[in-house]
């Protein structure tokens, strides 16, 4: 994995530990989009980290961030598309029950940042209930 998208990645998950909304903010390009597994959608930089400022300061109070990259998809030198699996949570969950995907832009310094970000919530019964009923339906891999 490039070491920038390394990173990109510890960056985010110490100011998510550190309830830092600004610091989770600069992780995003100033236009970034941010949709949440409920299905909120925060439309720039300064939408998001003004989010989050509130939420670290009340629900989000003390969680940490954990993640796993599952893929990483190149497409040119400067744009890259991350899957993986998270969650947030006091202390780790035995099963990262999300399923995220990050759309990254190198800037001209060569830093990544994230331009998208989806999360969604993964429920792993309704996926075998389909996968029975349509089994062409299911992911090859």
């Amino acid at each position: 994995m490039d070491q920038g998208i390394r990173d990109l990645f510890a960056d985010l998950e110490a100011a998510w530990n550190r309830g830092d909304g600004d610091a989770y903010g600069a992780c995003f390009t100033e236009d970034a989009t941010y949709t949440t597994f409920v299905g909120t959608v925060y439309r720039d930089r300064a939408d998001l980290a003004a989010g989050h400022r509130a939420l670290f300061g009340s629900v989000l109070k003390g969680t940490r961030m954990f993640n796993e990259i599952t893929e990483i998809h190149f497409h040119g030198p400067g744009t890259a598309v991350v899957i993986g699996r998270g969650d947030v949570a006091r202390k780790r969950p035995a099963r990262l029950g999300k399923v995220q995907t990050y759309t990254l832009v190198r800037q001209a310094d060569g830093r990544w940042l994230i331009a998208s970000f989806h999360n969604t919530r993964r429920r792993p019964l309704m996926e075998a209930v389909s996968f029975r009923f349509v089994p062409a339906s299911a992911p090859r891999r």
